[in-house]
């Protein structure tokens, strides 16, 4: 039984509410639940007033959607109005209120995502959901292509489940209506595309899923050229199931066009350009190189490199362990450093700095202020000309 901090006081105040969607499936296969939505046969108005009627907290997060956030046990849980679809236009749905709860479920996009589970336990399974998800099945609610033309985001979706939940051949009506609409991709979004490509290499083993996406026509329209072979090779070696490092293992072209294409996020993009750079470490290189790396770039980009350079075997494992452990060196000098000993500001004292830097990391950056100072003075004693 699905049991979250809070859920008890939901239903009290809801006697009549569901847990609905994701929550019933993940515990029906044995995954922890984070996350619990409930559906109920009321009306938003009335959900916020038994809620305030409870002394629970309501927040009207979607009325036109039927949606209304209840805060209880410190977490929110949204709690939706059961809905039947009045219009579609492969992206948006125009909704109506209903108290039907096979026609709410009739809505929803896969057989496994339709159930629903009372308070005591019940789970309601119109259509199938809990065979198909012994079985592996990933099925549509009702036509394939129906559901496809209400919201081209399913498309992507189906690969996402299958990706989680799929095991053995695909639903062949799936199969068929994607490829015969794998264009409508084109109408989503980058934001909604990529959310859901993430969400597809953070499986466990996404690579039947991608070539199920390369089978269907759909990986061109978001990953053209894409080496799926490779990714599996990477995967095989142990690396994470890190989404960016994953597209890096597929490869997509240039950086900077991939990241605006798909609204990268900041962070994501810089991680995807630093593991792309070509200079990889390998495991007989000593500590000093290792750490003239690591003064460069810091330990998880070198070692998700060494995964992208098919890094498998105790070797390779060993040269992760090695970087995991080191310090990051720091070059121990600055401007007001040189400044000190008489080096004039400007292009000069830039000059000095990346050549002490230079010396420091031939060193094995093992030298610390002291040491960069002494070569400093060294270097003008010896008539090199860093005070001009």
């Amino acid at each position: 039984m699905i049991d979250l901090p809070g859920m008890v006081l939901v239903w009290d105040a809801l006697p009549e509410a569901r847990v609905a969607g994701g929550a019933v499936r993940d515990w029906l296969a044995g995954r922890p639940v984070a996350d619990v939505d409930f559906a109920v046969p009321l009306a938003p108005e009335v959900v916020m007033a038994r809620a305030a009627a409870a002394g629970l907290k309501a927040v009207p997060t979607g009325l036109a959607h039927g949606t209304v956030t209840l805060v209880a046990g410190g977490r929110g849980f949204e709690v939706t109005t059961l809905r039947r679809d009045v219009a579609t236009d492969g992206r948006h749905a125009v909704v109506a209120f209903t108290d039907d709860w096979v026609e709410d479920a009739a809505r929803r996009d896969f057989t496994i995502n339709a159930m629903s589970m009372a308070r005591d336990g019940t789970v309601y399974d119109y259509f199938g959901g809990r065979e198909d998800l012994v079985a592996g099945r990933v099925r549509f609610v009702g036509a394939a292509a129906g559901r496809i033309t209400e919201d081209y985001l399913r498309v992507m979706r189906f690969f996402r489940f299958f990706a989680w939940f799929g095991r053995g051949a695909p639903d062949a009506a799936a199969v068929v209506a994607i490829m015969a609409l794998r264009d409508g991709v084109k109408t989503l979004s980058a934001e909604r595309v990529w959310s859901e490509v993430k969400k597809i290499l953070q499986a466990p083993d996404p690579v039947p899923a991608l070539r199920l996406m390369v089978d269907t026509g759909v990986m061109p329209l978001v990953l053209p050229g894409a080496d799926v072979a490779r990714l599996e090779a990477v995967m095989v070696a142990g690396a994470p199931p890190d989404p960016v490092l994953r597209v890096a293992a597929l490869g997509c072209g240039d950086v900077a066009a991939f990241a605006a294409r798909w609204r990268l996020s900041a962070a994501e993009a810089a991680w995807l350009e630093a593991l792309l750079v070509p200079e990889v470490l390998r495991p007989g290189d000593d500590d000093a190189a290792l750490r003239r790396a690591l003064a460069g770039a810091p330990a998880p980009v070198l070692i998700g490199r060494t995964w992208l350079a098919g890094g498998g075997g105790a070797a390779w494992d060993d040269l992760r362990v090695r970087l995991a452990a080191l310090e990051r060196p720091v070059f121990p000098l600055q401007g007001r450093d040189l400044a000190a000993l008489g080096v004039p500001a400007g292009p000069r004292m830039g000059a000095c700095l990346r050549e002490i830097r230079a010396w420091w990391l031939n060193g094995g950056c093992m030298a610390d202020a002291a040491a960069c100072r002494a070569r400093v003075v060294q270097e003008i004693a010896s008539g090199n000309s860093l005070r001009k």
